[in-house]
């Protein structure tokens, strides 16, 4: 009974850990999404990204890269930027380039896996967003992006903001009171699946064993350049699999990575682990929200389909060039989450803002009218999450009171 109350304080512990390590990443990202919304123009975003072209693809990717966001906040941003106007494929550039190519994962991956895995996130990134580019322009679903964006496009276009420059939009206290409404919005579309998310994450990493994720890969603790082709597949199928159980997000799983790696899993399923914080129920669930069952799935189609061709690539390559690092090098040091460090003001500075974007919405606009419903919910699912959250909520407190008192 006591292990089982010290598991508890751990996992309640770790899943407030984790969140705290993401909150500022979550503020950034919505906020971002707000704004966009609000003061971003349908015709600019048209004339900036609109069209399939390298371009378009490269400021996704540029803009996706410069966001820092998590894969929450990304799904909000990129869903906005779809939205306003921008291509699906700079649209899912943006996504891929947010969630693969920011610094604070290299410092991580650095951290726990070294300086090549560093490499193989950035290059990988990369590739993601040319494999999904590829794949759209050979499926070409056409009536799958007139769906979805028909089904964003729902509410009213208010055309005196639309007629006015974006420097008269930043001075009007009516459009920062919108920003302010937008934002709550924002987060009161996946607070459930985010409550509900972090809380699995740290009951998985309290209380599921080290040797259950190991039974996931087979022949695992050969040598990196021992693995046939058919073993690495299973690791980059398996790889998926692993982070949907964890759904820790990208920057949480590291560790989780350090370890797999230092077990024997080979490079490319390790890679492909990281890779998955795109692929998992909650994040196909919000995009559902946004487009529609059937485009969610045909988005899950092209990211899982793009990290399994990029993981074999990086695993090949960096076996050829002598890149792949010894598995006894992968660091698993715990890391400690609350604590005075950028994190920390980070976090202040943008619990802060919030607060500002509350003012604004809801004490200086309180008499604005503003409801843009990102998408229809299922009332069943809404339901099931909400009693789900609340749970959570439960459970945390317990599991701290019991940290403080074990």
């Amino acid at each position: 009974m006591d292990q089982f109350l010290q598991q508890w304080a751990k996992a309640a512990y770790t899943s407030l850990g984790f969140f705290w390590m993401a909150l500022w990443a979550f503020a950034l990202g919505y906020m971002i999404s707000s704004m966009i919304q609000v003061f971003i123009t349908e015709k600019r975003m048209q004339n900036v990204m609109g069209n399939k072209g390298g371009k378009s693809v490269l400021l996704g990717t540029f803009f996706g890269f410069i966001s820092s966001s998590c894969s929450f906040s990304a799904l909000a941003t990129s869903k906005s930027l779809f939205q306003k106007g921008a291509s699906f494929v700079s649209s899912i550039a943006f996504l891929l380039a947010s969630t693969n190519l920011v610094i604070e994962l290299g410092i991580i991956i650095s951290i726990f896996l070294g300086w090549q895995f560093v490499v193989g996130e950035y290059v990988g990134g990369v590739l993601l967003i040319l494999i999904s580019w590829l794949l759209i322009s050979l499926i070409k679903p056409t009536r799958l992006i007139k769906n979805a964006r028909n089904r964003l496009n729902t509410s009213k276009t208010d055309e005196d903001n639309k007629s006015k420059s974006l420097n008269q939009k930043l001075k009007s206290t009516e459009n920062w009171a919108k920003v302010g409404k937008q934002y709550v919005m924002e987060w009161k579309m996946v607070w459930k699946d985010v409550t509900v998310g972090f809380t699995i994450a740290g009951i998985v990493a309290a209380f599921i064993p080290d040797a259950f994720f190991q039974t996931l890969f087979i022949n695992t603790g050969h040598g990196q350049q021992d693995f046939d082709f058919f073993t690495l597949l299973e690791h980059v199928v398996v790889g998926p699999v692993a982070a949907f159980l964890t759904f820790i997000g990208s920057m949480g799983n590291i560790p989780l990575a350090a370890l797999l790696f230092g077990k024997g899993v080979s490079f490319a399923g390790v890679m492909a682990f990281i890779f998955s914080d795109l692929v998992v129920f909650p994040v196909l669930r919000i995009n559902a929200k946004y487009y529609g069952w059937k485009m969610s799935l045909f988005i899950l189609f092209l990211l899982f389909t793009s990290l399994i061709v990029t993981s074999l690539l990086l695993h090949y390559s960096f076996n050829i060039l002598d890149l792949i690092p010894n598995p006894a090098s992968a660091s698993i040091t715990e890391k400690e989450h609350f604590q005075i460090d950028y994190t920390f003001f980070l976090n202040l500075s943008f619990v802060a803002l919030t607060a500002i974007l509350i003012y604004f919405g809801f004490y200086k606009g309180k008499d604005i009218m503003y409801h843009k419903e990102m998408a229809p919910k299922s009332p069943l699912l809404e339901n099931v999450l909400k009693w789900l959250a609340i749970l959570s909520y439960i459970w945390l407190s317990i599991g701290m009171i019991l940290n403080y008192l074990i």
